[in-house]
């Protein structure tokens, strides 16, 4: 394998995206793994700011994308989300875990990549 350079490194577009079919909501849903940021960010969340209770709508927020790779969501949408069915948000909370390696069922996912 070839030694990789910093801009090789920075120009790599690594972070895989996903589509989730969501009857619940009529559609599809375009997932894209969770950068360092986004991943520091909502262990932030989850753990210094103790909101566990909101971490699978916020992992939804982080995730979500629209055609163009922009987030749907933003912080502030993070209640609404939490408002909408249960199933929904669930198939797509694992979805985006799977997908950015967290726990063990996205640990294993990973590997397989």
């Amino acid at each position: 394998m070839p030694l990789l350079t910093k801009a090789e490194i920075l120009a790599a577009n690594d972070l895989p995206i996903k589509e989730v079919e969501v009857p619940e909501w009529g559609g599809v849903v375009r997932l894209r793994a969770l950068s360092v940021a986004q991943r520091e960010a909502l262990e932030d969340f989850m753990f210094n700011q103790g909101k566990r209770d909101q971490w699978r709508a916020y992992l939804v927020a982080a995730t979500a994308v629209d055609e163009n790779g922009e987030l749907l969501f933003g912080p502030d949408d993070v209640e609404s989300l939490r408002g909408k069915s249960f199933d929904a948000v669930e198939r797509v909370f694992t979805a985006a875990k799977r997908l950015s390696g967290i726990g063990k069922e996205g640990r294993e996912e990973a590997k397989k990549n």
